[in-house]
């Protein structure tokens, strides 16, 4: 938990003892002071995963900031140079997020053997200056609260990728 006035950086986990309930928290989530991003992992009766939602604030910024600043280098070069350069930052600023989305992506699945049969998982990635709004969201909604802290779960998701590839590898004889 943060201490008052202190900053952490966490990945906060809403637990749903019921594949629904977790809807109105999602909306309320998205307006959390310090919110960055929201995703909903649901697990039906019959042991179906999904993630029918997510959110990440300021999504398409990287893509739409890279392609202005391209066209305004590339405009050095007159209209095709503009052309060219917003192509191409628009190029950079895409990769940058779809490789964001690749981590993120890596994260969501790790969790989902955390969601059991019936439930629902929201997570919220946060930077928190105290614990107290997402605690008061959970419980208007009657969800669990667990934290984790950012660095440690980034790590935890390395770690997993890396089992992951070694057991992909085949065997050398």
């Amino acid at each position: 938990m943060s201490e008052a006035g202190k900053e952490t950086h966490s990945v906060v986990l809403l637990g749903f003892a019921g594949g629904d309930g977790w809807q109105a928290a999602n909306e309320e989530a998205q307006h959390l002071p310090g919110i960055r991003q929201v995703a909903v992992l649901v697990r039906t009766a019959e042991g179906e995963l999904s993630a029918p939602e997510s959110w990440v604030k300021g999504a398409g910024v990287r893509t739409v900031g890279s392609s202005v600043a391209g066209a305004l280098i590339g405009a050095l070069g007159g209209p095709i140079g503009a052309l060219l350069g917003m192509a191409a930052g628009a190029a950079l600023g895409n990769a940058a997020e779809t490789n964001r989305d690749t981590e993120e992506g890596a994260g969501l699945i790790m969790l989902g053997a955390r969601v059991e049969d019936g439930t629902a998982l929201l997570v919220l990635d946060l930077h928190e200056h105290s614990p107290a709004p997402a605690d008061e969201l959970a419980a208007r909604h009657g969800a669990t609260v667990e934290r984790i802290p950012a660095e440690e779960f980034a790590a935890q998701v390395r770690a997993a990728e890396a089992k992951a590839e070694a057991e992909a590898e085949p065997e050398e004889e």
